[in-house]
């Protein structure tokens, strides 16, 4: 079986801070292919750099030296108006804390990456959010706050908001940290068919072996390096 295709590819990434006391290097030497097609965790002890690494991949933060890579188009010198415009296009991400508007209903919350894109109207704005909603099986709670939901159903809600624009990408840090089992086992579920059936990149960062052992690839972040 050939390998999925790579969509983003790093060579030698680094990301350091610049303290009033020392600098300190969070991410060092990472050099990492993301593939299409499959589900990919990003594991290692608390203060590793896992979630530095993923905001690498993701785009919210910017390498102090290295490159990133997506078809094989160079765009680590990208400004910040053309990084935004790819993570809007192409990129969806989920945290651990749902970030969901809390006066807007689950469908509203869905709407609004596709607003911020521009490329349709409201009508089928609405209609593709129902149809993002539906699939993740919260038909019946559409019109919904999401004080008014289950912490699995929030979880739902904002990966429904994540595929809004039809992502190539999905990116999530802990998407299951703040669940119960069920819930967890679920969400892990939608990620994986994400990555398997619709051919997204699915990287998520864990710190839960069983979820990570459930991946099908695993890359351990030690001190800010790649080990494995």
């Amino acid at each position: 079986m050939n390998a999925s295709p790579v969509i983003l590819r790093t060579e030698n990434l680094v990301r350091t801070l610049t303290t009033e006391a020392l600098p300190v290097t969070l991410i060092r030497g990472a050099s990492v292919d993301i593939r299409t097609h499959e589900f990919t965790a990003i594991k290692g002890p608390s203060g590793s750099g896992k979630s530095s690494l993923l905001y690498l991949l993701g785009l919210l933060d910017a390498p102090t030296s290295g490159r990133i890579f997506i078809d094989d188009f160079d765009i680590t010198d990208y400004n910040q108006k053309r990084t935004a415009q790819i993570r809007l296009e192409q990129m969806g991400f989920v945290f651990q804390f749902h970030f969901l508007l809390p006066e807007f209903s689950s469908v509203e919350n869905v709407m609004m990456p596709m607003r911020r894109l521009g490329k349709l109207n409201d009508r089928e704005i609405r209609k593709r959010a129902i149809e993002k909603l539906d699939r993740l099986g919260l038909a019946d709670h559409l019109d919904k706050l999401p004080s008014q939901l289950s912490g699995g159903q929030r979880q739902r809600v904002a990966i429904a908001r994540a595929l809004a624009n039809d992502p190539r990408m999905i990116f999530a840090d802990e998407p299951t940290g703040n669940l119960d089992s069920e819930s967890s086992k679920t969400v892990q579920g939608i990620l994986k068919d994400l990555a398997h059936q619709d051919g997204c990149a699915v990287v998520a960062v864990t710190h839960d072996p069983e979820f990570a052992k459930n991946c099908d690839r695993i890359i351990t972040v030690v001190d800010g390096q790649i080990v494995s």
